[in-house]
């Protein structure tokens, strides 16, 4: 197989750690490239999967095996099938089949997940793999090289959830949307898009307020330069998180901010509704997932509308994940940034205020 430039430069990190290794103990410990740990400024490198085995590592990802939906009435079931996430040459590739297939009707953690009568049936399979319990942290920069699929009813997503979900059910705990995409190179129907103009959005979100239905979110759109379409090519999405703030880029290049006066985590407790910390919810520790589905309450209802069967399979291309560390302050993340001044901060949500019979009630 080819030598990737990332590998190279893995290797390299290697041989220097290893070699700084032996001079300090006389041997050399036994590392993988993916727990090897490197300096790239004020960042430390902390967790990464570069993909360079010939199977997904199960101590960094498990699979989600369901036909839930996703909450959104997605059509896929996620299965843990190498027909639907496999490494190869460096690469995951996350693929979209149409194929009917049968699985649980309930999501993983559901209490209820193992139970014969709740299954379902539907038109789609994919996969959706997670790092809960195997990586999860509180702040730091999180960057994902990928190459995102195409087609209408695609909907390729880079996002994080709460782990121990302490402010309750979604989305009071949370949500972090490093990127999502739906319809790529279908027809656009931004406001102002010029005929016969592509699909080409990414989105970067929160999602926190209430838990469901009283949910609210906040984000902001995004499109590469020079009408660069990302189902094209490889693109690095990222955000930088820190205490009461969250920072959304593209390729490097900054073009959200979010900040905890524009979010909220509220909690019934008691019969009361109680307001969290201010920064809350986003001030615990999160893990990754990248899955794709297809259909469902957005890509469904957007663009063209439903979903064009004549696109699949479909792909969605990971080069790495890599997470760091604010070496500055870990507590915190704050001090390493790359911040563009010149980019707003969403307005986002004020939590609402309740009189007690409205709290009681």
């Amino acid at each position: 197989m080819t030598l990737h430039c990332k590998s190279i430069g893995l290797l390299l990190t290697l041989l220097m750690f290893a070699l700084g290794a032996c001079t300090s103990s006389g041997t050399a410990p036994l590392m993988d490239q993916q727990t090897a740990t490197e300096q790239t400024g004020p960042w430390h490198l902390v967790w990464s999967d570069e993909f360079a085995g010939k199977e997904i590592d199960l101590t960094r990802w498990g699979f989600e095996v369901n036909c839930y939906g996703g909450g959104n009435a997605e059509q896929q079931c996620y299965t843990d099938r190498t027909d639907n996430a496999f490494v190869r040459d460096g690469i995951l590739n996350i693929v979209a089949k149409s194929e009917v297939f049968s699985g649980p009707a309930l999501q993983d953690d559901d209490v209820n997940y193992d139970a014969l009568d709740k299954s379902k049936t539907l038109p789609y399979t994919s996969a959706r793999l997670r790092s809960a319990k195997k990586g999860d942290w509180q702040y730091g920069r999180f960057e994902i090289r990928a190459k995102l699929p195409q087609g209408q009813g695609t909907w390729p997503a880079i996002w994080m959830l709460p782990t121990d979900w302490v402010y309750g059910g979604w989305a009071a705990s949370g949500e972090i949307d490093i990127m999502e995409a739906v319809n790529l190179k279908a027809r656009s129907d931004r406001e102002e898009a010029e005929e016969n103009e592509l699909e080409a959005r990414v989105h970067g979100a929160l999602h926190y307020g209430q838990s469901w239905p009283d949910n609210v979110y906040s984000g902001q759109e995004y499109r590469l330069p020079n009408d660069v379409n990302p189902a094209d090519g490889f693109h690095t999405y990222a955000i930088e998180w820190q205490a009461g703030e969250i920072r959304w880029y593209v390729d490097e290049v900054h073009y959200a901010t979010q900040r905890s006066s524009g979010w909220y985590s509220q909690t019934m407790q008691g019969g009361q509704l109680i307001t969290g910390d201010s920064d809350a919810p986003f001030n615990q520790a999160f893990h990754l997932i990248l899955n794709l589905a297809v259909g469902g309450a957005w890509a469904g209802n957007v663009n063209d509308t439903g979903i064009d069967g004549s696109v699949f399979p479909q792909t969605m291309q990971v080069d790495f994940v890599r997470v760091y560390e604010c070496s500055l302050s870990p507590a915190t993340g704050v001090g390493c940034s790359k911040v563009d001044d010149s980019v707003p901060v969403l307005k986002g949500h004020q939590a609402p205020v309740f009189t007690d019979i409205t709290q009681g009630s």
